[in-house]
């Protein structure tokens, strides 16, 4: 048995191009503040991801221009789908990207 279908993907071209349109402006992370890295592979924790202000979850639109930010994948992977705070930045402070560990690719 499947879940319910990713609305996000239900108009895939359209949510690509919005994807494309956000990255051009080479934002920073709306979340930390820290700038984005946009040559960097999807799946590498400080890539970019386009989030959602209003979670879909919570009726967000997933293509409104208005309601997508860029985002560092992990600053998206930890807010999850939790409301901003009024004054638009994470909740509570909850990520310290300068203090987080950092995969390594060899134990020396």
């Amino acid at each position: 048995m499947r879940g319910k279908a990713n609305p996000r993907r239900s108009n895939g071209a359209r949510r690509d191009k919005l994807r494309r349109q956000v990255a051009a402006e080479g934002l920073p992370c709306h979340l930390c503040g820290l700038p984005i890295d946009y040559s960097l592979p999807a799946g590498d924790p400080m890539s970019y991801e386009l989030d959602e202000i209003v979670p879909v979850s919570k009726g967000g639109d997933p293509f409104s221009r208005e309601n997508v930010a860029p985002a560092h994948r992990i600053c998206n992977q930890k807010r999850g789908n939790r409301n901003l705070a009024p004054s638009g930045v994470a909740p509570l402070g909850e990520w310290d990207l300068l203090n987080m560990p950092l995969p390594v690719s060899q134990e020396w």
